[in-house]
């Protein structure tokens, strides 16, 4: 089984912003109120959304529609323009699981580049007393 973790500066519900996510791509299929993680085609921001909507043909073949939770109106004003639908392809994975604020010393350090340079300089120091006790 394919799993992997995944580090976000928000999310669809103010619980995903700064969380660990924990993403499965399995081969079961997705379905409507699964949450997803998606990259809109020609963008490397990925997106975390809930599914709406899915539709399967006979073939196969599937599409889906997603919305945020805290969104009033669904994604296609997200995608590339004329995509109505993202595809299979578009889907990284399916979040499985969270641990809360995990990543937020990360998005800190991005947002705040001082910060990662003060905590490098601490931690050189640290290794600089310690070398010499």
């Amino acid at each position: 089984s394919e799993s992997s973790s995944f580090q976000l500066s928000s999310g669809i519900n103010a619980e995903y912003g700064g969380d660990l996510l924990f993403l499965t791509n399995q081969p079961e299929p997705v379905r409507v109120g699964d949450v997803v993680v998606f990259r809109v085609r020609g963008r490397n921001i990925p997106i975390v959304h809930r599914v709406l909507k899915v539709h399967e043909k006979d073939d196969g073949y599937v599409k889906f529609l997603t919305k945020g939770d805290n969104n009033n109106i669904d994604d296609r004003g997200l995608y590339v323009d004329g995509q109505l639908w993202l595809e299979e392809q578009d889907i990284i994975g399916r979040v499985k699981g969270y641990l809360p604020y995990v990543g937020m010393m990360t998005i800190l350090m991005n947002d705040k580049p001082n910060l990662k340079y003060a905590l490098l300089g601490l931690l050189a120091l640290f290794v600089l007393i310690k070398r010499e006790q």
